[in-house]
């Protein structure tokens, strides 16, 4: 769900810069040292996911998993996803590099609400738990699409149909990231379930 170079405006670009900057400087001072080893697997992770994408109109498709960072990193995630967003731009310009603080919020920011929201539900366990997984999957892409029709509408209002062909684009992917997040959890809730959130120490 990268957005590439040369589409959207100035004022957009910029907004996206300065609050991707935020949120990385927030992430790094919640980063604990422990914690290090865990964020660059899942960053591994999210870059490797990236890799096999769709191009749709402005934008592609493809497994994103922010919402498994935001659930295992909290605030950590967008310097988790800010680094392998580079790596993308750099190595197979995926994005851009002048898109880098907006596509860092795409991805960031949904994972961050994902965690602050429904963190606590996912620690529970049971049935409640796997619905929160679930829901964190899907409503992380939900509103990644949703920031991205965003960044395109106040772009060029006559962007909002190739917004909206994204936001649409993207519903199996919603799909398979929430039964894939569910997977995932309860399988750290077998083998280590100090990773997950309330559960940590």
């Amino acid at each position: 769900m990268h957005i590439s170079e040369g589409v959207l405006s100035g004022p957009v670009l910029v907004s996206g810069a300065v609050f991707a900057l935020a949120g990385t400087a927030y992430g790094l001072q919640k980063l604990d040292f422990d914690k290090i080893p865990r964020a660059a697997v899942l960053s591994a992770g999210f870059f490797v996911a990236s890799l096999v994408h769709v191009p749709i109109g402005l934008s592609s498709a493809h497994l994103i998993l922010n919402g498994i960072l935001g659930l295992l990193l909290g605030w950590a995630a967008f310097p988790a996803i800010a680094v392998a967003l580079i790596l993308q731009a750099i190595l197979f310009q995926f994005g851009g590099i002048t898109t880098l603080g907006v596509n860092t919020v795409i991805m960031a920011a949904p994972a961050v609400v994902c965690y602050l929201t429904l963190g606590k539900v996912v620690a529970k366990g049971g049935p409640m738990g796997m619905a929160g997984a679930f829901a964190c999957g899907f409503f992380s892409v939900f509103l990644s699409g949703i920031i991205v029709a965003l960044a395109l509408y106040f772009t060029e209002e006559n962007f909002f149909e190739a917004a909206a062909a994204v936001l649409g684009a993207h519903i199996v992917i919603m799909i398979v990231e929430g039964i894939f997040s569910v997977m995932c959890i309860e399988f750290l809730r077998k083998v280590q379930p100090g990773m997950l959130p309330g559960l940590s120490k």
